[in-house]
């Protein structure tokens, strides 16, 4: 999928007929992009694990789409500002207060060409793959029905302890 606004390509990978499920509904996992994490294997995030959880998952379950939103990489600020946060974390700064002492909000993402790409498929009524119940309102506002919410177990090690733990107090994951 190619967004006409700014030229981003996002990646939607399907398994099996999403139409034609029978009786259990398709799952989805809707990930952001996050180069160091995906690609480099960083340890400082879980973004890599979701990735490969949520693509196993949904061979295993046999009905789902993952939804690859490029352009969300740290939170929204982008490769270059992720990395300045990661100095300030070194500093002692968590996720939240390093994005904000950047000047920006905790998480800019959107999920509206994610809901888009998802509308394309056919996928109004499906299980979320997601500790972000953030995701889920943001899909709902598009009119998509999500019936449920499939939680990825959390990858936590001693290089992301502090990030995990900003996650789910400050970010309610």
């Amino acid at each position: 999928y190619v967004n006409e606004l700014d030229g981003v390509e996002h990646v939607a990978l399907v398994k099996g007929d999403l139409q034609n499920y029978g009786d259990k509904l398709p799952i989805v996992r809707m990930h952001s992009e996050c180069l160091t994490g995906d690609i480099f294997h960083s340890l400082k995030c879980d973004c890599g694990n979701q990735l490969s959880s949520a693509l196993d998952l949904i061979n295993e379950y046999g009905c789902g789409a993952l939804v690859y939103l490029r352009a969300h990489e740290g939170r929204g600020i982008g490769l270059v500002n992720k990395i300045k946060a990661y100095a300030l974390q070194e500093q002692g700064q968590d996720t939240v207060e390093a994005n904000v002492s950047l000047g920006f909000p905790p998480d800019l993402r959107d999920y509206g060409v994610g809901a888009q790409i998802l509308l394309d498929l056919g996928l109004t009524n499906f299980k979320l793959i997601t500790n972000n119940p953030k995701k889920i309102i943001g899909l709902e506002g598009y009119g998509i029905n999500v019936a449920g919410r499939v939680a990825l177990p959390p990858a936590i090690n001693k290089y992301n302890e502090t990030y995990m733990s900003t996650k789910r107090e400050k970010m309610e994951h």
